[in-house]
């Protein structure tokens, strides 16, 4: 269902812009004057169209599982379960409405099965009715608009600076997590292994920090001859001589050139 309904929207948002600028043409050939290049008003008709839907199909797709497991755990919520109890609960509801569910079907589990069913079905329905209603009054208010020959550049290129920049946020904020991640998991590491037998060390084997017991408390000790880095150092740096080489087969005759 989610993936025609997608399918549908990105569909009727190309069509979208093939309308709106045949409407445009439309407009150019009784002899007014456009506001701007038919493309825009493609644009326009196919932005209303889409981004409302995307927006209203996106929360949906977020909030839906959680709502739906709350309702359906409300019948347990006076029943004294903890909170894992109630996951397992809930697991086995899902595994059991498709079919894969293998173990002992007891009646509150079978009558979960049915509500969450029934709860999917709706949400469903309600889905597609409500982006469909969406898309035909974000559709019909951008034809009004481009109808009455409005200004369509302005509010496009407003919309794609806005992307733009979203987007440049969004990589924005990632480094920094990544970079943070990094920090914090550094400090971490040079907590339990010295930062000078991490430079200096001359053994690399990080699989023997895989193979305690993850029951057992930390040994610093145990890391001493782990983490040494000069085998990565010297392994790059022959590396690094070893493509120079290959790429310049000529290089000592250039070094004779230049001595």
């Amino acid at each position: 269902m989610n993936l025609i309904l997608f399918t549908f929207i990105v569909l009727l948002g190309f069509t979208s812009y093939y309308f709106g600028r045949r409407k445009a043409y439309t407009i150019q050939s009784s002899k007014k004057r456009l506001t701007a290049l038919p493309q825009f008003y493609g644009y326009y008709l196919a932005i209303w169209c889409a981004i409302p839907a995307f927006i209203i199909f996106s929360l949906w797709a977020i909030f839906e599982p959680t709502i739906v497991k709350l309702l359906v755990l409300s019948d347990y919520s006076n029943q004294g379960y903890l909170d894992d109890e109630l996951n397992l609960i809930y697991e086995k509801t899902k595994s059991l409405s498709r079919g894969q569910f293998t173990g002992e079907i007891t009646p509150f589990i079978e009558a979960s099965a049915e509500k969450y069913l029934s709860l999917r079905s709706i949400a469903q329905s309600s889905k597609a009715v409500i982006v469909l209603s969406i898309i035909i009054a974000s559709v019909a208010y951008a034809y009004k608009r481009i109808s009455s020959n409005s200004r369509t550049r302005e509010p496009v290129e407003k919309f794609l600076n806005a992307v733009l920049f979203t987007a440049s946020l969004a990589a924005i904020l990632t480094t920094v997590g990544i970079v943070f991640s990094l920090i914090f998991q550094t400090i971490d590491f040079f907590k339990v292994i010295p930062l000078f037998d991490f430079v200096f060390g001359t053994h690399w084997y990080p699989a023997k920090a895989f193979v305690r017991d993850s029951s057992e408390a930390l040994d610093p000790t145990m890391y001493s001859d782990t983490f040494g880095a000069v085998p990565i150092f010297a392994g790059t740096f022959f590396y690094c001589i070893y493509c120079y080489v290959r790429c310049y087969p000529n290089w000592i005759n250039e070094w004779n050139l230049f001595s």
